[in-house]
């Protein structure tokens, strides 16, 4: 399934799982503000996650950059990433995904940090503008034992900057992270070990599972999150046409057919089974205007709503 992690989700599964605990991590306003950073031993973590082994595949609200050393499989909408050894893995809010440990010799570190967190830094850097940062590229990269040694000390300042009392730890944290971000975009990655692996396959049934996740509509202030073909694209960070490509060549339909369907499978549903009025039931299907909605159902369904519905 496709989702959205929040901080606060993060945390709970972190075992974090009371409000006033929450509430000390995360004070109202921080995003705002001066954003977040936290940073993560893998084998500690390990320890307190409720799934140790499989990372739902998920849209995160924050970016993460790991240093994974073990055996993993990362896997994206578009490509399996193989990461026999070590690794270093960078995580946008943008890109959904997961990695799954492959053995149990999994250590290393990790660091979240929100957008509003780099934001403040005199860099005016744009995450979403960066190259490790941005959809379709390549976020895993392989590394050798002195790359691992180099990575590990960055790390390790991290943590011990945090548990500082130094009043500005926050300039430093934000540097040693732009550190990681450049360091990470000087590697050149290895294209023999992004592999379309069932990339035809994982993309069809990512769609399905994320045009799923839109419904039922259950009230009439409800509305849909993702209404066209791009919307989709741009969730699984792949480019609108190779959406398309893959779904016409998988199942014979195009990305537009499988939501048009799927909206007037919905919109049979609410037509029989509420009392909505026409005009709450277009709005809750992302239409802005009831005569658009009436022509799209009376195209797919043969009747206008009020018909079917009498």
């Amino acid at each position: 399934m496709i989702g959205i992690a929040s901080l606060q989700d993060f945390y709970r599964e972190m075992g974090f799982v009371n409000n006033n605990e929450l509430e000390t991590i995360l004070p109202d306003g921080i995003n705002k503000e001066i954003g977040h950073f936290n940073v993560f031993s893998i084998a500690s973590t390990r320890k307190k996650l409720k799934e140790t082994k499989v990372m739902p595949y998920n849209r995160r609200t924050y970016y993460k950059i790991s240093l994974i050393n073990g055996h993993n499989r990362a896997e994206y909408a578009d490509k399996v990433i193989d990461i026999p050894k070590h690794g270093l893995l960078f995580a946008s809010p943008k890109v959904p995904y997961n990695y799954i440990p492959q053995d149990e010799q999994q250590s290393g570190y990790f660091c979240i940090f929100t957008q509003e967190f780099l934001a403040t830094s005199r860099s005016g850097v744009i995450l979403d503008e960066l190259p490790i940062f941005k959809p379709g590229g390549y976020p895993v990269f392989q590394l050798n034992e002195n790359q691992v040694k180099e990575l590990k000390q960055l790390f390790e300042k991290m943590f011990q900057e945090l548990a500082s009392d130094y009043p500005f730890k926050y300039d430093l944290l934000r540097n040693y992270v732009l550190e990681l971000i450049h360091y990470g975009q000087k590697l050149q990655p290895d294209i023999t070990q992004y592999t379309a692996h069932n990339a035809t396959a994982r993309i069809t049934g990512l769609f399905v599972e994320l045009l799923e996740r839109q419904f039922p509509i259950t009230s009439p202030g409800q509305q849909l999150e993702l209404r066209a073909a791009k919307d989709y694209a741009e969730r699984l960070a792949i480019h609108v046409n190779h959406l398309n490509k893959v779904l016409k060549e998988n199942t014979g339909k195009t990305t537009s057919d499988f939501i048009s369907g799927r909206l007037a499978q919905e919109a049979k549903i609410l037509l029989k089974q509420t009392d909505w009025n026409v005009s709450e039931i277009a709005y809750a299907l992302g239409f802005e205007e009831v005569a658009h909605f009436s022509n799209f159902f009376k195209k797919q369904a043969g009747l206008s709503p009020l018909a079917f519905r009498s």
